[in-house]
Parts: structure tokens; sequence; C-alpha cells
């Protein structure tokens, strides 16, 4: 049997179709080339903005004539479904399509009435029904009902097979409800991991030599879980405990990073603890999403835009190498432009790595879908002052690090030059550097010799 992934969206969702995937796998499961011949196809979702929905939207109408082709429902031969076509040439191959996710969530009870061609709408809470699932397609069966009445269940492993760098789920919800964001409604309320469960996800990984880990969650720094005496521990102390792990074991994951991270909750000790453990990396992805404390508020986020600034003060103070990035919303309702110079005027004083921007969409159900909305143009516009001024604070702080020795982890064969490998620093940089390729998978330490766009030249320190 095979199957096929097509995966969208945040690194939760990224970390759940891997834990799909390595079930498919322990059952003798293969993966397919391509949709067109495999036995069952799996579509992760978003919700977190309208254009990833209607992105979904548009593969399930694909996947539409791909179903009917595959059944021989219809005589139809598009470019698209030719290799379809050649799959069911010596007889019907039916397909078993599952579409999972946040959006499989938000729109659990008329999904079916919407795309009746799905088999399986898998919500965020149902993902360890995939055993049943994998099974009924095995045997031929039909689809059967899901209930939906489930709890959430952490996997017991995330990573993507074969992978050196993997994400660890260490929380799932969000508790905050922010105006404009859907998460909660479609992840539910915060449930933190078992800190033993978290060690034992870390030694499946160093059985498997990932060197890097990526903590995830909706909001990481609210974590709160207990030990295996029942004691409570909160993420600075999740974060000590692990550091203690890795150093125990020996384990071959020397870079731990995590995401996302929520301002009101980072603590002076999780500074602490980043500062004191080298094998937190020294990149903090710290979401201000606004500049002004007058749309902050509009937007929940129940920090001031001085109590950000203070905070980013006391990092670089007690991690003086720590790299920033950040989300940043524009065109929020209410939004003004003394909104936008108070925004960009952030962005000078910190002088972020990177930034992920993007201008506000309304999301229906949400408190903000409710507020009168900025004309599109004026969001556009907006949004555009604030990427051009970060492509240049992206070029002042990568332009720093030129001259310097830093380990790298190789990831790959660079696309653009065969005889170069390309990695990345721990400020999670990327970094092409003319090395053999026994060093994919490893560290090694790398002098930055120059920086072309956003990706910097290298050469290894022997």
């Amino acid at each position: 049997m095979t199957y096929f992934f097509e995966t969208y969206g945040c690194e939760m969702n990224i970390a759940e179709s891997a834990a799909v995937e390595l079930l498919l796998i322990s059952r003798g499961w293969k993966k397919a080339d391509s949709a067109q011949v495999a036995d069952l196809a799996i579509i992760n979702t978003c919700s977190i903005r309208e254009t990833a929905e209607n992105r979904i939207i548009g593969r399930l109408g694909w996947y539409s004539g791909l179903k009917a082709v595959r059944e021989c429902k219809t005589g139809a031969k598009t470019k698209l479904l030719e290799e379809a076509v050649a799959y069911v040439s010596n007889g019907p191959k039916p397909l078993t399509l599952v579409v999972m996710g946040c959006m499989a969530e938000r729109l659990l009870n008329t999904f079916k009435e919407s795309y009746p061609f799905v088999d399986y709408v898998v919500g965020t809470f149902a993902k360890h029904k995939f055993g049943e699932i994998a099974e009924a397609v095995e045997e031929g069966r039909t689809a059967f009902k899901i209930d939906e009445n489930e709890e959430y269940r952490f996997a017991p492993v995330s990573a993507e097979p074969g992978a050196f760098s993997t994400f660890l789920p260490i929380m799932h919800g969000c508790n905050n409800f922010c105006t404009y964001c859907i998460v909660p409604y479609v992840r539910g309320r915060e449930l933190s991991r078992p800190v033993t469960e978290i060690l034992k996800e870390f030694d499946v990984l160093a059985k498997m030599k990932v060197c890097e880990v990526t903590l995830i969650g909706q909001n990481v720094n609210s974590y709160h879980g207990k030990d295996e005496n029942g004691n409570d521990v909160n993420f600075a102390g999740l974060l000590s405990i692990i550091a203690e792990h890795l150093r125990k074991t020996d384990s071959p994951v020397k870079w731990v990073r995590f995401m996302s991270s929520h301002p009101k909750d980072f603590s002076d000790d999780v500074i602490e603890v980043i500062a004191k453990e080298k094998v937190l990396c020294r990149h903090i992805h710290l979401p201000v999403q606004h500049g002004s404390t007058e749309i902050l508020k509009r937007m929940n986020r129940r920090y001031t835009r001085e109590e950000y600034l203070a905070l980013v003060d006391k990092i670089k103070a007690k991690i003086p190498d720590v790299s920033l990035t950040t989300d940043i919303m524009m065109g929020f309702p209410g939004e003004t432009e003394e909104d936008v110079r108070l925004t960009l005027e952030l962005m000078n004083y910190v002088k972020y790595e990177s930034a992920m921007m993007y201008y506000y969409n309304p999301r229906s159900g949400t408190p903000a879908a409710k507020m009168e909305q900025l004309p599109m143009e004026v969001r556009k516009e907006h949004l555009q002052r604030v990427i051009d001024l970060q492509l240049i604070h992206t070029q002042e702080r990568m332009a720093l690090r030129v001259g310097k020795t830093v380990p790298v982890l190789f990831e790959g064969v660079s696309r653009d030059n065969k005889e170069e490998l390309l990695g990345q620093i721990e400020q999670h940089e990327k970094i092409a550097v003319k090395a053999p390729k026994n060093l994919i998978g490893h560290f090694a330490d790398v002098k930055i010799e120059s920086l072309n766009g956003n990706t910097f030249k290298g050469t290894l320190v022997m």
C-alpha cells in the first residue's frame, strides 16, 4: 500500500503529518511519488488565513477529478491526470482521500456536505484514528464514521523519516484568544505534554541520529507539565531538564530551539537558562505582531510596546549574541498612520534578523472579523513599508557575521552548485560551503567569507 501527503501551515502540522507517516511506515506502507498513483492521499490543512483555505479548496477540486478518473467514472483525460489514467488502465483503482488539520476541525460538521468525495475528515483531536483508517484501506472496507468527541493525544514521535532536524511538540492548544486568531477555536485549550514523554522522544530521536530539535507549541512559554514524580515544571524548568538529559545521554542532539513564544509569558528564568545552556540556540522567535500599544490592545496581545521593548533589552543584555526574529501583522482594523510609524520605529530599535510579515486577513468567528476593516490597498501599502525596512535590517544584521567562524549543520546539496553543501548556523541562517557530501547531517566549523543575498558563503575550517 502507498500513501501521499500534502501538508500546509505551521510547524505543528508538519510534526503531525510526520507522526502519521511514521505510523503508516510501521505498517509496511510506502511513500508514493505522487497522489495520482497512491492508495491513500492525506491533505493536512491550515486555517490561519483565508488564503490558506482557498488554496486547499482549489486542491480539493483537483482531487475530485482525480478520484473520478481513478474510479473510472469519467473518460476525461487531462495532462494532470494522465499518470492516473495509465495507473487504472488495467482496471479501477480507487483512491482514499483524507482531510485532516485545522480546516478539517473548523468545518468538521459540514465538510462532508461540501466535499462528499472526501472519505475521512479527521479533526485535530482524532489523529490517533489513522491506524484504523489504514487498516480499513488495507482491507478494502468502506469509510467508517469517526467519533468527533475525542481528547487530544500527543504522538510518541513526530520526526520526518530520515530527518536529522525535526520538530518535537511539547504542548497543544492556546488560551490567549488574540482577537484575530482562529487557533484557540480549532486547537482547543492548552495542554502540556508530560516531561517523561518529551524525554522519551528525545531518546528515540537520538537513535535516529537527529542532531537538531525544535520544541513546538502554540505558546511554548506557557508550558506547565509534570515530571515523573508529579512535580510541576514550567518552561524554563523543562529547558533545564532537557539540557541535562542530553548531557547525561551523550545525545547527538546538539541544538535545541523552540517556537512560538508569547512575549507576555517570556520570563526571566527562561532567559537565564538560554544564557547558561549551550545546547539552546542563541536564536529566539519573539512575535511582536505590532509596534503600537493601541493596536496590541485591540489584538488582545496583553503586553504594551514598552513592555515588549523592555523584554528585548533584557534578552540582549543576558545573551549578547542572540538573533531575534518576529511576526508582524499590518493593516489591522483601526490602524492609523501613527501606528505604522510606531511599528517602523520599533523595528529600527530591535533590528530583527528576519520577520514573517503579512497583512491582516479576517477569520470568520474571531472578534476582529466584526471590526471595521481597512481597505485592502491600505493594508498592502502599510505592509510593504514594513517589508522594505526589514530587508534593510536583515542585510545589516547578516553582514555583521561575515568574517566569523561558526558551527554549521549541513542539510543537503545546494541546488545552485552541486559542489557545495547548504547548511544553517545557530542563528537559523543559511550558508553555502564547498564540502564533502558525507558532512550532510553533521556539524563542522566554517568561516563566513561573504554574503550573497540572504545566504552566506563560507569555507571549512580544517
